[in-house]
C-alpha cells in the first residue's frame, strides 16, 4: 500500500497498471531459462519528470526499480524480481528534434529503431546500429544493452553513436552528459560509462545520436563454401588486403536448410555455409568484386554480386529469416552471443561444430563474421530435462572457447542474468572491483535493476 499510495499521489492514473495479467506481461524480456519475479506495479511514464515521480515513490516505499524498453532483450535484464515495480519507458516514444546542421538527433528511448531510421532518412540522413529486432526493439533499449546489428563492420555499434543522455538517477536526480558539439573534453566520459549499463545505473530518459550522410547503395556479394574452413580463412583474407565491407554475414549449412524448408529461396543446403557481403560507396562494384575473387581463391562453390540493392536486399535476407525459421519447429531457442578477434574465428566456428556434436545438440550457427560475433542458436526440446542440459552444457562450452581465443562473453546481447555467472571468467578483479564500487557510488541502496549485468 505504501508504493500504491506513492505512486497514486504522484503520477496520473492512466500511467498505473495493477492488472496482474498485464504486469506480468511487462516483467520478462525474451531470455529462456532466466526466471522472472512477481512485480508490484507496472509504471508507464510519458516524460523525464514523470520517471523522477516513479523513482521517488519506488524510494519511499523501498521497493526495487526494474526499467526495460520494448521487451526484446535475449538476456533477462529486463526480467522483473519479486515485489519491484517495473519501469517501462514504451510510451515516451517521441522523436523531439533532428539536427541536419550537426547530423544529430534527440529521441526518447521508446523510439523504434526502424522508425527513427525512416525519419532521418527522409533528410538524407542515416543512423546506422541495426540490431536483428530492429523492427521492434527501441532505442533506449539498445543504448542500456549497446546494441550492435548487421553493419557493426563498418559503422560500429549503438556506443559509437551516443553523444548524451538524460538521465534520471536512483536518488532521483536528473543529470545530463554529453554536450551538443561534436566534440569536448570537458570532465570525464559519462555517456559512455551509460551505455551498456542494462539500467544498473540510471534510467535514460532521453538521448542524443549522431548521425551520418546516407551512403549511397551497396554493392551485394553471396559465396557458399563447401567447408568451414575456408570461409574462415577468405574472411581473414579479405581484412589483411584491407577491404572494409558494409555487412558480412555467415550462415551455416543447418540454418540454410531450415530456411530453404520454411521459406524457399532456391538456396544451396549441400554447402557448408554462405557468406552474405555488402561494399557502399562510389567504388563499391570494384570493391564487391575484389572481395568476391578472394573467396572464389579460398575454394568458394559458387559466388555471385550485384550491383542493384534491390536485388541485394533480397540476398539479405536469407540472414534475417534465419530465427523466424528454426521458430516454426515449436522448440526451445536459445541464442549464444559470443565475440573473437577475426584471425581466431575458423577456430571458433571449428569448435562450436565439435561442441554440437560432443553434446549431441542442434546448434546451427548464424552471425557478423566481419567483427568475429557469433550466434549459435541452441535448439532444443524444452520439455524434455536431458536434452535441455545437454544444451545448457554446449552453452557453457561455446563461452569457454570464447575466452580461450581471447574473446568476450557477450558481443553485443548484454550480460542480463544468463551471462552474469560467467563475468568474473572475463572480466579481471581489479576492473570487477572498480565496476561494482561506481555501481554503488550511483547506486547505494541497490535500487536499480538488482541481480542483473555484475
Amino acid at each position: 500500500m505504501r508504493l500504491i499510495d506513492a505512486l497514486t499521489s504522484r503520477l496520473p492514473e492512466d500511467c498505473l497498471q495493477f492488472d496482474d495479467d498485464v504486469v506480468e506481461a511487462y516483467s520478462h524480456d525474451r531470455a529462456i531459462f532466466e526466471g522472472h519475479g512477481t512485480a508490484s506495479v507496472l509504471v508507464m511514464p510519458r516524460t523525464t519528470e514523470q520517471v523522477v515521480a516513479a523513482v521517488e515513490a519506488a524510494r519511499e516505499a523501498d521497493v526495487p526499480i526494474v526499467p526495460r524498453g520494448a521487451g526484446t532483450g535475449l538476456t533477462g535484464a529486463a526480467n522483473a524480481v519479486d515485489g519491484c515495480m517495473v519501469l517501462s519507458l514504451h510510451r515516451m516514444d517521441q522523436i523531439l528534434e533532428i539536427d541536419e546542421t550537426n547530423r544529430t538527433c534527440r529521441v526518447q528511448p521508446g523510439v523504434i529503431n526502424s522508425d527513427l531510421k525512416a525519419a532521418v532518412a527522409e533528410r538524407g540522413l542515416f543512423y546506422p546500429p541495426d540490431p536483428a529486432s530492429f523492427e521492434m526493439s527501441s532505442i533506449g533499449g539498445n543504448v542500456a544493452t549497446n546494441a550492435g546489428g548487421l553493419c557493426c563492420v563498418k559503422y560500429g555499434v549503438t556506443r559509437d553513436y551516443v553523444m548524451g543522455l538524460t538521465v534520471v538517477m536512483a536518488n532521483g536526480e536528473v543529470m545530463r552528459t554529453g554536450r551538443k558539439t561534436i566534440k569536448s573534453t570537458t570532465g570525464f566520459d559519462l555517456t559512455g560509462l551509460f551505455v551498456g549499463s542494462e539500467g544498473a545505473l540510471g534510467i535514460i530518459t532521453e538521448i542524443t545520436l549522431k548521425l551520418v550522410t546516407a551512403p549511397p547503395p551497396p554493392a551485394t556479394a553471396v559465396a557458399y563454401f563447401p567447408e568451414l574452413e575456408p570461409a574462415g580463412s577468405a574472411i581473414v583474407e579479405i581484412f589483411r588486403q584491407g577491404h572494409e565491407p558494409s555487412l558480412m554475414e555467415i550462415v551455416d549449412q543447418a540454418s540454410l536448410r531450415q530456411v530453404e524448408a520454411v521459406f524457399p529461396m532456391d538456396l544451396d543446403v549441400d554447402a557448408a555455409c554462405l557468406l552474405l557481403m555488402q561494399t557502399s560507396g562510389e567504388s563499391a562494384p570494384e570493391r564487391i568484386a575484389a572481395i568476391s575473387a578472394i573467396c572464389e581463391e579460398h575454394g568458394a562453390s559458387f559466388v555471385y554480386h550485384v550491383e542493384d540493392p534491390h536485388e541485394g536486399d533480397m540476398l539479405i535476407e536469407v540472414r534475417r529469416k534465419v530465427w523466424p525459421a528454426f521458430e516454426h519447429l515449436g522448440k526451445a531457442l536459445l541464442p549464444e552471443d559470443v565475440a573473437v578477434p577475426r584471425q581466431h574465428l575458423p577456430e571458433l566456428l571449428a569448435g562450436i561444430t565439435e561442441i554440437a556434436e560432443r553434446h549431441q545438440v542442434q546448434l546451427p550457427t548464424i552471425g557478423h563474421a566481419g567483427d568475429g560475433n557469433m550466434h549459435p542458436l541452441l535448439v532444443f526440446d524444452g520439455n524434455d530435462p536431458e536434452e535441455t542440459a545437454r544444451a545448457k552444457a554446449a552453452f557453457e562450452d561455446i563461452i569457454s572457447l570464447a575466452l580461450r581465443l581471447d574473446g568476450t562473453i557477450a558481443g553485443e546481447h548484454g550480460v542480463g542474468t544468463l551471462k552474469k555467472p560467467y563475468v568474473e571468467r572475463e572480466l579481471d578483479p581489479v576492473q570487477l572491483k572498480v565496476q561494482r564500487s561506481m555501481r554503488t557510488l550511483l547506486d547505494p541502496e541497490g535500487r536499480l535493476n538488482p541481480g542483473k549485468a555484475l
